[in-house]
């Protein structure tokens, strides 16, 4: 036999549909509202089916064992360490293997804001599963999520799940675009901050990180919204404010610093990224 709910040493907590309404009228909530929480530890038999799908986004957190999750025609596993999201409306279904059953942190979501989080970590009903870097960290928020919604569903407590809410998915984003240890975007990014004042090649990069260099762009523009050398160039200005914050050094060893041989080309590079000059941006007063 199945079951949806009812395991031992589970936590759930829903918020009346009166509530949820309430807080979906409210200016600082009504762009994420919590209306689900729960923990299901070693939850045998679990199965949920929806055909129709849920009026909430719904995200799942596997902490222990395996299962799955179906959705427009396909199955994907979950094991520890891994999220899924479900969106509003999607039919499903998900549920434990019956050999190793899953341990689920697990959450709804609503709000006018709730679509543009999860694009921004390039999430959807074909592209739901996220490999978490840090599961600790997600499951601190969601049991910070769960620990307030079991006190009372006052406004100031769905507030506090609404911010917890709010780093839980930037967390997911985070978690699925930032390059995994070894792949080749992280070499490549490696080799850049490595090398921040030397030349750069971008044919070579690209051939020795094992990909084709519109492929390497490609990763780079995902990952960092421009491509290599704009990269580049973004370490270098990093670089070149801490050397006018905190050194007396000229302009022209500023830029010898960061590998900029010519320093009215630096100037005027820095000046169009900061609207400033060096000398002009090492007067202000910062702090």
């Amino acid at each position: 036999m199945t079951m949806q709910e009812g395991f031992h040493n589970q936590r759930l907590s829903v918020l009346p549909r009166s509530v949820v309404k309430d807080a979906l009228g409210r200016r600082l909530l009504r762009h994420l509202v919590v209306t689900h929480a729960g923990y299901y530890p070693r939850a045998e038999t679990h199965l949920m089916e929806r055909p129709g799908g849920a009026p909430e986004t719904i995200l799942l957190v596997c902490t222990d064992g395996t299962g799955f999750v179906e959705m427009l025609g396909q199955q994907h596993r979950l094991g520890a360490g891994h999220a899924v999201v479900i969106p509003s409306g999607v039919p499903h279904v998900y549920g434990t293997a019956p050999d190793r059953p899953w341990s689920i942190w697990w959450c709804h979501l609503q709000g006018s804001d709730v679509g543009e989080l999860l694009s921004a970590g390039e999430l959807d009903a074909l592209r739901p599963l996220v490999v978490l870097r840090n599961v600790e960290r997600v499951v601190a928020l969601l049991d910070e999520i769960l620990t307030t919604l079991e006190r009372d569903h006052a406004p100031v407590r769905l507030l506090a799940t609404t911010a917890a809410a709010w780093r839980l998915l930037a967390q997911l984003a985070v978690d699925r675009l930032e390059p995994a240890p070894g792949d080749p975007l992280e070499r490549a990014m490696d080799y850049v901050k490595d090398r921040v004042d030397g030349p750069l090649r971008v044919p070579e990069l690209a051939a020795m990180v094992g990909v084709s260099p519109s492929r390497l762009g490609a990763l780079f523009r995902r990952a960092t919204g421009g491509g290599v050398i704009a990269y580049q160039t973004s370490l270098r200005m990093a670089r070149a404010r801490h050397l006018l914050d905190t050194t007396a050094a000229p302009v022209k060893a500023v830029a010898d610093e960061i590998g900029y041989d010519d320093p009215y080309y630096f100037s005027r590079l820095f000046r169009r990224i900061h609207d400033v000059s060096p000398t002009e941006y090492r007067r202000r007063v910062k702090g």
